[in-house]
C-alpha cells in the first residue's frame, strides 16, 4: 500500500492516533494526553489539555538544537532597495526585546493586538512577539483603507495598534498614518497605545498615545515565552470580503502548529535548514502559515519579499530571487504568473538565471487554469503543485503530497485530499456524487488540526456560514467533482455554476476554453441575467502582449472553443477586450462584482480592490458592447 494512501486511510480512521503521532513534532511545555475534544458547537478542537509557546517552537527551540546561527528569515525589497538577513538567534533577540516593549504597554496574554505593517522584517517580528506573550494577534493588509481598518479595530478590539510609517510600492510611497488616525476616528473602540514603525521615505509625526517602535524596542527587557493552552487563540484574521462585515477566522496554537510542521514535510518536501519563498503578503492567510509560521516552525529559512514582480521593469523578479537565495520550493498565485505570461510568454527572462536550487512550484489562492499549468510545466523541469485551501483551513485540503508520495498531475486538479480531510462531493439532495459529476465540496467532521476554531465573538455566524448547511459537515462554499482517481477538481465557487436555461453549467470550465486561446493571457467567464434563458454566460478577456488581431475575430474564435468543447447549451456568445480585471489586493478576481456591474446592481468602489481603474475599463467595455447591441437593433 503506498505511503499516501496507507497515511489518508489512518487519518480517517483513526484520526486520534494519526494526529496524536503528529505532535510529537513541536516541543510542548505539558504533552497533551486528550487529543481530540468537541465544543459545544460540535465542532472538533485538538490537544485541549496541552501547554505550549509558538514562538518558543519556532525561534527558541531551533536555537536549543543548536542551529542559532543558521539563516531564519531574508529580506529582499526591490522598491527601498533593502535587504536584510536574520539568523535564529538574532530573529529570536529581536521578537523577544520587542515583546518586551508591548509587555511594558501592558499587553498581557489574551490581549489583541492589530498589525498593520507593509512587508517588512518587523511584520513577521510582530507577529512573533504576540505569540511569545500569548498575545492574540489580527493582521491586517498594509493599505487597506480606514473603513476596513476601523472594522477590523472594532471587531478585535486592541489594546495596541502596530503600524508603519509608510508603505512603499513600485511607484509611489503610501503613509500610513493618516489612514490610522482616519481608521481610529471611525472606529467605537479606542487602542491604548499605537506603535509605529519609522520608515525614511515618509517619517510620521507621534501624537498623544503614539510611541517609537526602536524607542521602544531599545528601552525594553527581553520577554519570556508564556505558555498557552493548545486550544488558546493564537490570531484572528479577518476575511476580505467586498460586502457586509468581515468575519474573523479564529485559529488555535497546539492543532495550527501540528498541522503546518506536518504540512511543511509531507505537502512541501522541505527540512530544517531549506529555503523556502511564498510570494504573499503577511496580511493574507498564507502569509501566516508559509510566510511566518511554518517555515519556522519546520527550521527553514523563510524569504519576506517587498514588491510585486509582475509589477516592476523586471519581469524576471521571481527567477532572480529564486537564482539568489536558492530558493528551494516557490509559492505564488497562479494570476502572478498569468501577468508573466502576459509580459513575457516565451518565458525568456527564466534562462537568465540559474534556477537550479528550484525542487518545486507551488500555486494556490484561485483556480490554476489549464493553459496556465501547461505553460509554466512546459517552462521548468520540476513539480508544478496546485493546491487547495482556504483561509479557515489555514493549510491545504488538496494538494500534490510532495513529500509523502509525489502524484502524477492532471491539470485542474488540486490532486488528492491531504491527511486529515475528509472530503465529499454532495449533490443537492446531499447524496454523494458519482465520479465526474460536480456538487458541494463538503469536509465531514472532525476536521483536522490546524482549521478555524470559530467566528471572532459570533459562534451564530460561524454555524449560519459553515456548519448548518449539512450536519456534520463543514461547508467550503466551492463547487468541484472528484474524478475515478480520486483527484480532486475544484471549478471555482459554487455561485460561479450558472443556470441556463436549467442546464448547471461551470464558468470555471469555459475559463478553461477561452483561457486555452494561444492569444489570451488572462479570462473570466461570469454569469449575467438574462430574461428568456435566466442566466448567460460573458467572457472578459485580456491578450497578450503584442496581440495585434482583430477583437471581432478573437470573439468569434473564442466562441466558437466554447460550443465545440462544451457545445451549444453553454450559449457563450460575448466576449469582451479588456486591459484590467478587477481584483482583490491577494490577487483574486472580483467575480462578483463583475456580475453586479453587468446587471446594473454595482454601487461604489470596494476598499479592498487593488486597481481602481480597472473597473473603468470593464464598465466601458460592457457600456461600448451595449451601444453596439442598440444599434444593430434599431438597425433590424
Amino acid at each position: 500500500m503506498s505511503t499516501y494512501r496507507s497515511d489518508y486511510r489512518h487519518s480517517i480512521a483513526h484520526p486520534e492516533a494519526f494526529w496524536a503521532a503528529q505532535a510529537w513534532r513541536l516541543p510542548w511545555i505539558t504533552a497533551p494526553r486528550r487529543i481530540l475534544a468537541y465544543d459545544d458547537q460540535g465542532h472538533a478542537r485538538w490537544y485541549v489539555d496541552g501547554e505550549l509557546n509558538l514562538c518558543h517552537a519556532a525561534l527558541d527551540h531551533h536555537i536549543e538544537q543548536g542551529r542559532g546561527d543558521q539563516d531564519a528569515l531574508l529580506w529582499d525589497s526591490p522598491v527601498s532597495g533593502g535587504k536584510q538577513r536574520f539568523s535564529y538567534a538574532q530573529l529570536r533577540d529581536r521578537v523577544a526585546r520587542f515583546a518586551g516593549a508591548l509587555r511594558d504597554l501592558g499587553v498581557e496574554k489574551g490581549d489583541r493586538v492589530i498589525i498593520y505593517l507593509p512587508m517588512v522584517p518587523e511584520a513577521p517580528i510582530a507577529m512573533l512577539a504576540c505569540a511569545r506573550l500569548g498575545a492574540v494577534h489580527s493582521v491586517v493588509f498594509g493599505g487597506f483603507a480606514p473603513r476596513e481598518l476601523a472594522a477590523r479595530i472594532d471587531d478585535a478590539e486592541p489594546r495596541v495598534v502596530i503600524a508603519a510609517s509608510c508603505g512603499i510600492e513600485v511607484d509611489r510611497v503610501l503613509p500610513y498614518q493618516p489612514i490610522v488616525q482616519a481608521a481610529l476616528e471611525q472606529s467605537a473602540h479606542r487602542p491604548e497605545a499605537c506603535v509605529i514603525w519609522q520608515r525614511e521615505p515618509c517619517r510620521a509625526e507621534l501624537g498623544v498615545g503614539d510611541h517609537d517602535w526602536a524607542a521602544l524596542e531599545a528601552a525594553a527587557a527581553p520577554a519570556e515565552c508564556v505558555p498557552v493552552k493548545a486550544t488558546d487563540p493564537l490570531y484572528v484574521l479577518h476575511t476580505s470580503g467586498t460586502t457586509g462585515k468581515p468575519k474573523g477566522v479564529v485559529r488555535d496554537t497546539g492543532g495550527y502548529g501540528v498541522a503546518l510542521h506536518y504540512s511543511m514535510e509531507a505537502i512541501y518536501d522541505m527540512a530544517p535548514g531549506e529555503v523556502f519563498f511564498s510570494a504573499s503578503d503577511v496580511g493574507w492567510v498564507v502569509g501566516h502559515s508559509y510566510i511566518v509560521y511554518g517555515p519556522l516552525l519546520r527550521g527553514c529559512t523563510t524569504l519576506v519579499y517587498e514588491g510585486k514582480p509582475v509589477r516592476t521593469p523586471d519581469a524576471g523578479a521571481f527567477w532572480r530571487l529564486i537564482a539568489e537565495y536558492r530558493v528551494k520550493a516557490f509559492f505564488a498565485a497562479p494570476t502572478a504568473f498569468r501577468a508573466l505570461k502576459k509580459e513575457d510568454p516565451e518565458g525568456a527572462h527564466r534562462h537568465e538565471h540559474d534556477i537550479s536550487s528550484l525542487k518545486a512550484l507551488f500555486l494556490a489562492g484561485e483556480r490554476l487554469d489549464p493553459p496556465t499549468f501547461h505553460w509554466l510545466q512546459g517552462m521548468l523541469d520540476v513539480p508544478v503543485v496546485d493546491h487547495w485551501w482556504q483561509t479557515e483551513t489555514g493549510w491545504p485540503i488538496a494538494a500534490n503530497p510532495l513529500g509523502l508520495e509525489p502524484m502524477p498531475a492532471k491539470a485542474g486538479s488540486a490532486t488528492v485530499p491531504v491527511p486529515g480531510f475528509d472530503v465529499h462531493v454532495l449533490d443537492r439532495q446531499g447524496q454523494e456524487a458519482p465520479p465526474l459529476e460536480q456538487g458541494s465540496v463538503m469536509i465531514a467532521q472532525p476536521l483536522p488540526p490546524g482549521c478555524l476554531t470559530g467566528i471572532w465573538r459570533d459562534p451564530e455566524r460561524f454555524q449560519a456560514a459553515y456548519m448548518r448547511a449539512r450536519p456534520g459537515y463543514y461547508l467550503t462554499g466551492d463547487a468541484g467533482y472528484l474524478d475515478h482517481d480520486g483527484y480532486l477538481f475544484v471549478m471555482g465557487r459554487s455561485d460561479d455554476v450558472i443556470n441556463v436555461a436549467g442546464h448547471r453549467l461551470s464558468t470555471g470550465e469555459m475559463e478553461e476554453v477561452v483561457g486555452g486561446h494561444p492569444a489570451v493571457a488572462e479570462c473570466t467567464v461570469i454569469g449575467i441575467h438574462d430574461a428568456l434563458k435566466g442566466q448567460v454566460p460573458v467572457g472578459l478577456v485580456i491578450p497578450k502582449d503584442g496581440f495585434d488581431g482583430d477583437e471581432v475575430t478573437l470573439e468569434r474564435e473564442l466562441v466558437e472553443r466554447v460550443r465545440e468543447a462544451i457545445g451549444p447549451v453553454a450559449c457563450l456568445k460575448q466576449v469582451l477586450v479588456v486591459e484590467r480585471l478587477p481584483k482583490t489586493r491577494s490577487g483574486k478576481i472580483l467575480r462578483k462584482l463583475l456580475r453586479d456591474i453587468a446587471d446594473g446592481a454595482a454601487f461604489g468602489v470596494p476598499s479592498t480592490i487593488d486597481d481602481p481603474a480597472s473597473l473603468v475599463d470593464v464598465q466601458e467595455a460592457m457600456a461600448a458592447r451595449a451601444l453596439g447591441h442598440a444599434d444593430q437593433a434599431r438597425q433590424q
